[in-house]
């Protein structure tokens, strides 16, 4: 395996690197950021390295992961493309940009790929879509890729025309997930439930949900039916959820989210 750089180090690149550990050395890993405080944090929490330049880690780096925002990418490619080569792995987390506007950026120096990871990657139950080109790739770096994103949870390999269509449902997905979490511990509170009970004792009941769906492979309608007892409280839930638009307005949050990564360029 080859030394990962990350440019960017947010929320999900500190998530990423800490993942990473599990596979890779401290020494095998660096990275830069735009603020000071975060470049020491991550030193003294992780144990790796930082560079003082974005230019630094792409000429120490085979493989690049790019945790920066999308309008950043055009700055920072065109900051670093002299630094890559044949054998420089490039991937981007970013959702809307496509390889091939990634490539053309580099004037297609390097070989590209795209991830889409999600922040339960921090507790290594991550989600990551990826896309890359088999034909650019050696089986052994196939192998590595793979290795690095199932180190912090799950990988689906899809073709890239699917990684944004997929994105508002895996990457975004946590954040509606959370605010699900929160409404109905509000609502438990409401009811005179103490809060950090809410807090567990529903987390627990999502965690145990996805479990139940992912092991079982059994339909999430079913699923759903057999809570719903004829004539019961949650069957009365269900109907209430959905004269609201439960679904609706989730169907409409993921088309809204697509669009969104759309024009985000």
């Amino acid at each position: 395996m080859y030394k990962v750089g990350f440019i960017g180090a947010g929320n999900m690149g500190y998530s990423m690197m800490n993942g990473l550990l599990e596979v890779y050395s401290p020494q095998d890993i660096t990275f830069n950021s735009n603020t000071i405080s975060t470049k020491e944090r991550i030193k003294n929490e992780l144990e790796i390295d930082y560079r003082e330049s974005n230019i630094e880690v792409a000429k120490e780096s085979q493989f690049i992961i790019l945790a920066i925002k999308p309008y950043m990418y055009g700055k920072i490619l065109e900051e670093i493309k002299e630094e890559l080569t044949s054998d420089s792995i490039v991937a981007s987390i970013a959702p809307g940009i496509s390889v091939e506007e990634i490539k053309k950026m580099i004037d297609n120096k390097s070989k590209v790929m795209r991830v889409m990871p999600n922040t339960p990657v921090l507790v290594k139950e991550g989600m990551s879509l990826i896309s890359y080109n088999e034909e650019e790739l050696t089986q052994e770096e196939i192998s590595d890729i793979k290795k690095i994103f199932s180190s912090f949870g799950k990988i689906e390999i899809l073709e890239e025309k699917y990684i944004d269509i997929a994105m508002p449902v895996t990457g975004s997905s946590p954040a509606y997930v959370f605010m699900m979490i929160e409404a109905l511990a509000d609502g438990a509170v409401k009811l005179g439930l103490k809060r950090n009970i809410a807090y567990k004792v529903i987390s627990q009941a999502v965690l145990g949900s996805a479990k139940l769906a992912l092991e079982t492979g059994t339909h999430p309608g079913e699923l759903k039916d057999q809570v719903c007892s004829p004539g019961g409280t949650t069957i009365e839930a269900v109907r209430v959820l959905e004269e609201k638009g439960f679904r609706s307005s989730l169907i409409e949050a993921v088309i809204a989210n697509y669009n969104k990564a759309q024009n985000m360029k």
